[in-house]
């Protein structure tokens, strides 16, 4: 931030979390600055393809986040019959829709808001934030988005499994506002600096597209059965198992004399994830032998098959150990017919889910089950053909995941850079009012020159 300038006075905000602020600025409550609604009481099976579009927290999670535009973003309906008795629900051109719920810690203080003035809903699960002077509602939005907003938030939610955020914490929130004037400068200077960060981000985020749709032509090239080829079910090539159903109120917290449990919540795309960990008692391993994994283990999340980077398949490597296995995960072991990273690459495959997506089962959780696992065919070829195959995929994944990783590094540190020029124009920790969108006219004309 070293280019922009501070400003001439700060003062204690008195908040020993926040520091100092600009002399001439203010400490508020949000509960003074914005009114509060509910979302539509309603379940994903009211929603239909026509009618009112609707902003539920899936859209707020992993859709559209920091802003959503039903003239642009594709969104689920609601029936207009809804109008009558609902009309509370209703959003406003900006208005900031909250997800009440979050499954991590992360995701508390979620957020999108409306910047179209077409009729939308709010939907199940969401708080509206209606901001009383609505000149300014795109500074509110990047003031909510901010490091200092959301780390209140979080350490305000409650929950284990999943964390709430209610109205009672987003009005105790602590703000802190410059004059409107400035309000209007900074949202325009972080409009514009923002559009900028977020197009290299698209850009980062497409090649990341192209390197997974080329890593599934890799698999698919191995995978996929051949005409006239033979075919298998997976059955007759592994042993598969699921997990102990290990009963949650005796789970440890503690790693001290207990062991790791592996469930469905770690299982990644071609990683094991230990971010949230719990434990059972090592002194009942005797007896759960069955269920203790072993190096190079196939492991599959069976609720939520698969996330948008791929399926939820990985392999069970030696920092992993000693790990049990719980109920919702499977685990297989290639029998003497098969080679296991060839039984890891058939369900990594796009093959695998298109089959598999078929006859998923459950509404709120989507689940496949060890007997659909079991029964999806492969090629029938002899081992040593799987192991040349196999050998020769990897060593082309491996070098695309290399591309991958340095490509999510940079969105990574772009998105740092986002979410820091956010906190310091909103904090004032850089001075912006003077700041003018630079002249672009001469970009466009030589562009349409070109064309």
């Amino acid at each position: 931030m070293a280019k922009y300038k501070a400003y001439p006075e700060y003062k204690d905000s008195g908040v020993e979390w926040l520091g100092v602020i600009p002399l001439d600025w203010e400490l508020s409550k949000l509960r003074y600055k914005f009114a509060f609604g509910k979302g539509l009481t309603i379940t994903k099976e009211n929603l239909r393809d026509e009618g009112i579009p609707c902003v539920n927290y899936g859209e707020v999670h992993s859709k559209y986040g920091f802003e959503v535009d039903p003239q642009v973003h594709s969104l689920k309906c609601v029936d207009e019959k809804y109008l009558k008795e609902n009309a509370n629900s209703l959003l406003l051109k900006g208005d900031i829709v909250f997800a009440d719920t979050s499954e991590d810690l992360d995701g508390s203080g979620n957020f999108t808001q409306l910047i179209s003035d077409t009729r939308v809903f709010a939907g199940y699960h969401t708080i509206i934030s209606r901001p009383l002077k609505r000149d300014n509602a795109r500074f509110y939005a990047y003031l909510l988005d901010c490091h200092e907003l959301r780390t209140q938030v979080r350490t305000a939610v409650k929950g284990v499994k999943v964390f709430s955020v209610t109205q009672a914490i987003l009005r105790n929130l602590s703000i802190w506002l410059p004059s409107e004037n400035e309000q209007q400068s900074i949202a325009a200077f972080l409009d514009h600096e923002t559009a900028k960060i977020d197009n290299l981000i698209e850009k980062q985020q497409e090649l990341i597209e192209l390197l997974q749709e080329k890593s599934q032509a890799v698999i698919s090239n191995v995978v996929n059965i051949r005409s006239n080829e033979n075919k298998t079910k997976l059955k007759n090539l592994v042993y598969i198992q699921t997990g102990y159903p290990f009963p949650s109120s005796k789970f440890k917290f503690s790693p001290t004399n207990n062991t790791p449990l592996l469930r469905g919540i770690n299982v990644g795309v071609n990683s094991i994830k230990w971010d949230e960990v719990v434990y059972w008692d090592s002194g009942e391993l005797d007896k759960l032998s069955d269920y203790l994994l072993e190096l190079n283990d196939i492991v599959f999340g069976m609720d939520r098959p698969w996330i948008s980077s791929g399926v939820r398949v990985s392999e069970i490597k030696e920092k992993d150990l000693p790990c049990l296995l719980l109920q919702r995960v499977a685990r297989l072991r290639a029998n003497d017919r098969s080679y296991q990273p060839f039984i890891k690459l058939c369900l990594s495959s796009n093959e695998f889910r298109e089959y598999a997506e078929v006859d998923l089962t459950g509404v709120s959780v989507p689940h496949i089950s060890p007997e659909q696992i079991s029964n999806f065919f492969v090629r029938d070829i002899p081992f040593d053909e799987q192991v040349y195959l196999t050998q020769n995929a990897l060593e082309q994944l491996e070098k695309i995941q290399v591309i991958q990783e340095i490509a999510e590094q940079g969105i990574q540190l772009i998105q740092e850079r986002r979410t820091a020029l956010i906190s310091a124009a909103v904090t004032g920790k850089i001075d912006v009012r003077d700041w003018v969108a630079p002249d672009t006219s001469h970009i466009e004309e030589s562009e349409e020159a070109t064309a």
